[in-house]
């Protein structure tokens, strides 16, 4: 159950698996900076750092000729002295245009993420005296404009993408009828579990059929952090799941190893957070084809209208796993100035039904 189920035990195992293979490839600069953040940092953010430090080094084998012939991994301490800030300007600019001039996939959000991990060991270094001076303190990050649009559905397309599944509208040939009839009571519960309970992707695709207790319709997640959560349903997601469960969850008969999972794909395996997008993706663009709607977005319209519904900021926060409310406020800003503005005339000054009040000027 939780984070002591067969998934999470193997998922946390094949992390701490790669980030193994992925240190053998680090020089001992990134070695010493990533191995610093083990016991503070999770261990996929530690890989995503990794991958991203190695890109950097690359960068300088395919770019400077003095590293033309490094692996990785030869890159020593006064290596990295030598390295300016014009180096890690001309690396920024790479992740926006590749060598033929062409634009990358990397936009202002990712380049600014890959330049973190980069940023923090060089300063780590600094700090520790192993370097005369940080290049990077020189370095501008792209400047990245907040969105406080958040795109979330309104009560009428939430209507209308449970009506698409429910009813299998959008189908255009028998095939698609067929497929849509086999996974109905699952897909069904899986988006009204994004709508009602505003859980990650991720939570959702590591549910096992334990973490259901319809004693008092609770469910048991594993957060993003990899701590261990309680939220609690209602009764539409309770009837959501009780028809999937007794219905189309009875008929399968699950691969060796994912016995315990709450959802499964059609090949009676655990369902994958790619096809949990995938689905998403099917029903919304025939539901609300004017909105990209992912996870993400139906975990936004939830959060949304709890926050309308309760004004608690820091129920939204506690409910969506946030573990620092700021979070939640930043995100929902848009929606803290909309609750303000409810203030605005709901306190009258003067009572216009008494027309009799001096008017006396000072």
């Amino acid at each position: 159950m939780g984070k002591d189920s067969d998934y999470y035990k193997e998922k946390t195992s094949l992390q701490k698996q790669k980030l193994q293979e992925l240190s053998k490839q680090l020089p001992e600069f990134a070695r010493k900076f990533i191995n610093d953040k083990r016991l503070t940092t999770q261990t996929s953010t530690l890989v995503s750092y990794s991958y991203d430090i190695l890109t950097f080094y690359r960068f300088l084998i395919n770019s400077n000729p003095v590293f033309s012939s490094y692996n990785t991994k030869d890159f020593t301490f006064d290596d990295m002295k030598n390295i300016t800030s014009d180096d890690v300007i001309e690396y920024q600019n790479y992740l926006e245009y590749n060598y033929d001039g062409e634009k990358h996939v990397n936009d202002k959000k990712a380049i600014a993420r890959k330049m973190s991990p980069l940023r923090g060991m060089f300063q780590y270094h600094y700090e520790h005296g192993n370097l005369p001076n940080n290049p990077m303190t020189l370095v501008k990050l792209p400047h990245i404009k907040k969105d406080k649009n958040i795109i979330r559905l309104n009560p009428t397309e939430i209507q209308d993408l449970l009506y698409t599944i429910e009813f299998n509208a959008g189908t255009k040939t028998n095939k698609m009828m067929k497929f849509a009839e086999k996974t109905r009571y699952r897909d069904m519960a899986i988006i009204t579990l994004f709508l009602g309970t505003g859980m990650r992707v991720s939570e959702l695709a590591g549910l096992d059929i334990s973490d259901v207790n319809f004693t008092d319709n609770s469910l048991v997640l594993v957060r993003k952090g990899g701590g261990q959560d309680i939220i609690y349903f209602g009764e539409e997601i309770r009837k959501a799941l009780v028809d999937y469960i007794e219905g189309e969850r009875n008929t399968i008969n699950p691969k060796e190893g994912h016995e315990n999972a709450l959802f499964y794909s059609l090949q009676s395996k655990r369902i994958s957070v790619d096809a949990i997008e995938n689905l998403v993706k099917k029903y919304s663009s025939i539901a609300v084809p004017n909105k990209k709607i992912t996870p993400h977005k139906l975990r936004s319209t939830y959060g949304t209208a709890l926050y309308r519904e309760t004004g608690d900021i820091r129920l939204v926060a506690d409910v969506l796993g946030h573990e620092n409310v700021n979070t939640t406020v930043q995100y929902y800003a848009a929606i803290e100035d909309e609750h303000k503005r409810m203030a605005a005339g709901a306190v009258k000054l003067r009572n216009k039904s008494n027309k009799n009040i001096n008017n006396n000027k000072y």
